[in-house]
């Protein structure tokens, strides 16, 4: 049992034996709105629906996903931001809009102080893809050819997102320049499936089909570790870069006031069906976590000091 899966064993202990918390009752009275910030497709949205799918059957209310998606997620974070804090609007988001964004824009909002964590749901590592086109058929061909190529793109889920940050790190890495262009979310994939796009780190579960059928090529991953589900697969750390880490994450948010029963009970109930969506995820690309509203809260902390070093070295707005 890995550290993620021990973590759910223990919280999903925990909620079967607290009592609901006081007023907890009441919530949900109606249904639930609940925003991904990224387009249908995507990690994001697939993670979420597969959670909300069981919130709706053992909450009694529909938790109804919309996407909300554009700058990089800001808009759908944003909106969650101005909502109502009574838990009937919350946000499933992800590690650009809240550890990257603000220290990439000025931002009329602060994603670390104007929401609430609830519950962090997965883990996800990035993999690096192209077209069976490409010339490169392993990460060591990969290294060489964009070093010689006259002229190359990658896409990414937009400007400051992991898929984003991974590419532009690898580049600066080989002193390589790359045009960069960002899509509003799962869109990124459908260019690079058609061979107008050289390369991309994606998200294992929106690319793990492709890559199973034969559509695209992976050829690492971007975590310091490699994934479970494809675990031939090296590091670009183990391939000549050590220290190169670049992953998603993805957890459930609600407004700053959202009630602390609110919160608790999310936060329960998450943890709860993340058991029965263990093999699922993992066989799509995502490793569950979950744990504490207090746990997320700290990981999001050290995500976004060290995001924050990274985008005042590199300035990945130039890119």
């Amino acid at each position: 049992m890995n550290t993620a899966q021990a973590l759910i064993a223990c919280a999903g202990l925990a909620a079967a034996c607290m009592a609901p918390a006081a007023g907890a009752a009441d919530y949900p009275d109606r249904p639930v709105k609940v925003i991904v910030a990224f387009s249908p497709g995507g990690t994001t949205d697939t993670l979420t629906r597969s959670v909300t799918n069981t919130l709706t059957q053992k909450l009694g209310q529909p938790f109804v996903v919309e996407n909300k998606p554009g700058a990089g997620g800001n808009i759908g974070t944003e909106y969650v931001v101005r909502a109502a804090p009574d838990g009937h609007t919350l946000i499933v988001n992800s590690v650009g809009p809240i550890a990257v964004n603000p220290s990439l824009n000025k931002l009329p909002y602060n994603p670390l102080t104007d929401l609430v964590p609830m519950v962090q749901i997965a883990t996800v590592p990035n993999v690096l893809v192209v077209p069976p086109s490409s010339p490169a058929k392993d990460i060591q061909g990969f290294l060489k050819y964009v070093k010689t190529a006259s002229q190359l793109n990658y896409s990414s889920t937009g400007v400051g997102t992991s898929s984003h940050l991974s590419s532009y790190m690898l580049m600066d890495e080989l002193k390589v320049k790359a045009t960069h262009i960002p899509y509003k979310g799962a869109d990124a994939v459908n260019d690079l499936l058609a061979g107008r796009i050289d390369f991309m780190f994606a998200t294992i579960p929106s690319v793990i089909g492709h890559i199973r059928s034969g559509k695209l090529r992976a050829l690492a991953v971007s975590t310091s570790q490699r994934s479970a589900t494809l675990p031939d697969l090296p590091t670009i750390a183990e391939s000549g870069y050590p220290g190169f880490d670049a992953g998603s994450w993805f957890g459930f948010f609600g407004p700053k006031g959202t009630p602390q029963q609110v919160v608790d009970l999310v936060n329960r109930e998450v943890n709860a069906s993340l058991p029965a969506l263990n093999e699922q995820m993992l066989r799509e690309g995502a490793e569950p976590v979950g744990g504490t509203p207090a746990q997320f809260a700290s990981f999001i902390k050290g995500e976004h000091d060290k995001w924050a070093v990274l985008v005042k070295k590199f300035d990945p707005q130039a890119h």
